[in-house]
């Protein structure tokens, strides 16, 4: 890497990974060097192609020829692939290259070459199997808050060789300003992102990208193995949708052109294609499916807060249960989007996959809140904490959802979802985030199970524990006797899932981070659930 500092380059596009600066422990050189910045990266793996991503910023701060190169040996002495692509500042001088002709199941060395002869960093990349498969490996992660402490989950998957991808369900960067959404003493050890303020226009998300990826165990983790991703809402607003977004604010961006810069910015910075969905079939073992349930098609929601402020607030929620919330054009995923999924999950199940894994944003199960959740709060907790619950508790007594904004606020949706698995005959595994807690629920449809939801704690944004007091084990005990498709819930510790699929069996772990004020790889696992193919509940 190149020590010059290119402030010509650095002013033209604002783009720089200039987070590190912020960052104790991160190199001056990563921030502000010419030459590869961010490492590189690997994702959208089939069986014989895989995306290849780096970043590359040439001193003239203009285009620039880049060349990716493949190999099964660690010294490039057999290179089997590669390509070429031309970036420059008008795409953030990231290229992705997507290699072809390779073999499935296999391990791969691979690594960018300058026109000046310099080399990436050496990235490994694994193809996806064909035929039988015994067993396959998947890291599961969600909402990762750079102020809140360190990525440590990331870490500790790197190291793991029983781990063949890493699947990325959204929140992987927040927009807010400084302090907008971090602990009350400040970031952990000064981990503030750039730019200080909000991220709304293209080169603020740019550079909030750039801070992120420059986090180290973040780095290591997309050098090491291949990434499937996909957006949630804090990648672009908080509470995002197709006509808005909750932190949207009034005079800060037409929202059109904020989400144009957000979805830019994260198929320049993610090894992510182009299309908005897509699935992978992990040899005969199963079928992955990334979706968009976000900015393009999902309907607005209105919140419970302006309800309860209703002169006849029950009457308010009673009318909503029973009118708009049950209306079937409200839909999560678009009519598009739902009649390709219906169609590959039949696809999937008469192609013999045994196992049909479908990652979702947001939650799916059924939630309401505890009607003693008042009682776990802290006294010194914030307002909208305090109203969130009160409005949650409020919604539960007359039978709403607690949380509007996942798939509880979208009835109709999830039960078209759920019924065209149970006609396709699949054996259902959802993966989500958002909540920043772990969950495990038992999806039923018509009174008839449906298949199993494993929901992702994060891997630093805080949880229930941020705001509450009671003991978690006391919390987690009445949110369980709350809501009967629940089945397991952790709400105090951050971490990741690592789901294991054999042909007969789908065994997900709930791996916990000891901490995550200090940089360590220290973890243990807080639950483990399993599921038989054949019953679409867990044993």
């Amino acid at each position: 890497m190149t020590l010059r500092i290119d402030r010509r380059s650095l002013l033209l596009t604002g783009t720089l990974g200039l987070g590190a600066l912020a960052i104790p422990g991160f190199a001056l050189a990563q921030a502000l060097a010419t030459g590869f910045t961010h490492s590189v990266a690997s994702g959208e793996p089939g069986p014989d192609t895989m995306l290849l991503w780096t970043r590359y910023v040439p001193v003239s701060g203009g285009a620039v020829k880049l060349k990716a190169e493949i190999s099964t040996t660690a010294d490039f002495t057999r290179i089997v692939s590669g390509g070429e692509q031309i970036t420059g500042p008008w795409r953030d001088h990231t290229a992705k290259i997507t290699v072809e002709g390779l073999a499935p199941g296999t391990r791969y060395f691979y690594r960018f070459v300058a026109p000046d002869g310099s080399f990436s960093p050496v990235g490994q990349t694994k193809t996806l199997p064909q035929g039988n498969t015994a067993k396959f490996g998947i890291a599961i992660f969600s909402c990762s808050n750079l102020p809140y402490g360190y990525f440590n989950a990331y870490g500790h998957a790197a190291t793991r060789a029983d781990i063949d991808l890493w699947v990325h369900l959204g929140d992987y960067l927040y927009e807010y300003a400084k302090g907008g959404y971090a602990p009350a003493g400040g970031a952990v050890d000064g981990r503030w992102p750039e730019p200080a303020g909000e991220m709304i226009h293209l080169a603020d998300y740019r550079l909030r990208y750039g801070s992120y990826r420059s986090d180290p165990d973040l780095q290591e983790l997309h050098r090491l193995k291949p990434m499937i991703i996909q957006m949630d809402d804090h990648e672009s607003a908080n509470n995002s949708r197709e006509m808005s977004a909750q932190n949207n604010q009034p005079g800060e961006a037409d929202w059109n052109d904020r989400k144009a810069a957000a979805l830019q910015a994260f198929k320049e910075w993610m090894p992510v294609s182009e299309t908005p969905w897509g699935s992978y079939d992990i040899g005969g073992l199963a079928t992955l499916f990334r979706t968009e349930s976000r900015l393009l098609y999902r309907s607005d929601e209105p919140e419970l807060g302006p309800l309860l402020k209703s002169a006849d607030a029950q009457k308010a929620l009673i009318d909503f249960r029973d009118g708009a919330l049950q209306d079937k054009a409200r839909t999560m995923l678009g009519t598009e989007q739902e009649a390709w999924l219906g169609h590959a999950l039949k696809k999937s199940v008469r192609a013999g996959q045994k196992w049909q894994v479908v990652g979702f944003g947001t939650i799916m199960g059924n939630q309401r809140m505890p009607e003693n959740a008042m009682d776990w709060i802290k006294p010194d907790a914030s307002a909208g904490t305090k109203a969130y619950v009160q409005a949650g508790v409020m919604a539960s007594k007359l039978g709403l959802p607690s949380d509007l904004d996942n798939w509880g606020g979208f009835p109709a949706a999830r039960a078209r979802f759920l019924k065209s698995a149970q006609a396709a005959g699949a054996n259902l595994l959802v993966i989500c985030g958002d909540s920043h807690n772990a969950w495990a629920f038992d999806l039923g449809q018509d009174g008839k199970p449906a298949g199993v939801e494993f929901a992702g704690h994060s891997v630093s944004s805080p949880g229930y524990e941020n705001g509450t007091s009671t003991d978690p084990k006391v919390i987690a005990a009445a949110l369980v006797a709350t809501n009967p498709e629940l089945k397991w819930c952790d709400t105090s510790r951050r971490g990741y899932m690592a789901l294991t699929l054999t042909p007969e069996k789908a065994s997900n772990d709930w791996v916990m981070m000891d901490t995550i004020t200090q940089r360590t790889t220290k973890a243990s696992v807080g639950h483990t659930a399993v599921v038989t193919r054949g019953r679409n509940v867990m044993a």
